[in-house]
């Protein structure tokens, strides 16, 4: 009994440090997003310019000398692409910041017309930098499958998110222990689809990590049960994701694991519009 009190008192800790971050982070997002919106409204506008200085020379063109005419052309052809780089990752980093602020303060349970294989994606990506970023040399490939033509779905972004990240953290973290001791040709590997099956959207996310024991499959959802050592895992993950999914959404998740060999997640949601 005086464990558990300790565990209770240290998750409660720990998500009153999770609350802060969150309050932390949303401001930091807030005050990132602008000076990112001046980038991509500049980098825009500077492109519009080089359109006119490209009209400009070529009327002019009878006039310049060959040689510096091919290396003009040159010039102008590598800043439209710097330009055109500038403006997709400055909207990418304008992407994950809204996800943060839709985390961060999103209205309990509101439902949302969402781009589910956007969130997946977004998510993904965002749980494979973070452990890129705890662990180095970290290394992983990510082989994504995305179904067109599914419509935006009625969920809750800022839970549906948490669910693929929480899923995504496990199996990044699985990758990462099995290379500790795996042979030089191990190759971490995650697998990720979203496709629409009948009036269900599947999601599912599979990696080739160090899998689970019977034990471990059978006490999946306990509360407060982890396999990670003290501090890296607080052991209600797992209980989150299944309420996010079965409750919140009306949907199942399901697994297949196999000790040394990795696991599968399946995430099935009705689509509702």
């Amino acid at each position: 009994m005086e464990q558990q009190i300790e565990q209770l008192k240290e998750q409660l800790q720990k998500q009153e440090k999770l609350a802060s971050l969150g309050i932390l982070s949303a401001g930091i997002a807030h005050e990132i997003q602008n000076p990112l919106n001046f980038v991509i409204n500049f980098s825009k506008m500077s492109d519009k310019l080089l359109k006119d200085l490209t009209e400009i020379v070529e009327d002019n063109e009878d006039k310049l000398p060959e040689e510096d005419r091919e290396d003009l052309e040159d010039i102008v052809a590598d800043l439209k692409e710097n330009m055109s780089k500038i403006v997709e990752h400055g909207e990418r980093a304008i992407s994950i910041i809204q996800g943060i602020l839709l985390v961060s303060r999103g209205k309990e349970n509101e439902y949302l017309p969402t781009d589910v294989c956007k969130i997946v994606k977004e998510y993904v990506w965002l749980s494979y930098h973070a452990m890129r970023a705890n662990h180095k040399g970290f290394n992983a490939s990510i082989h994504e499958q995305y179904e067109d033509g599914i419509p935006q779905m009625m969920v809750i972004p800022q839970d549906l998110s948490r669910a693929v990240l929480n899923i995504m953290n496990n199996a990044f973290y699985s990758l990462w222990k099995k290379s500790q001791d795996a042979p030089s040709d191990y190759k971490p590997e995650v697998t990720i689809s979203v496709s629409k099956q009948d009036s269900n959207c599947i999601i599912t996310m599979t990696d080739n990590g160090v899998g689970m024991s019977a034990e471990v499959k059978q006490k999946l959802f306990e509360n407060f049960f982890t396999t990670k050592p003290i501090g890296e895992g607080t052991g209600l993950g797992m209980n989150i994701v299944r309420d996010i999914i079965e409750n919140k959404h009306h949907g199942k998740i399901s697994f297949e694991s196999e000790e040394g060999q990795g696991a599968s997640f399946t995430f099935t949601i009705p689509i509702t519009k």
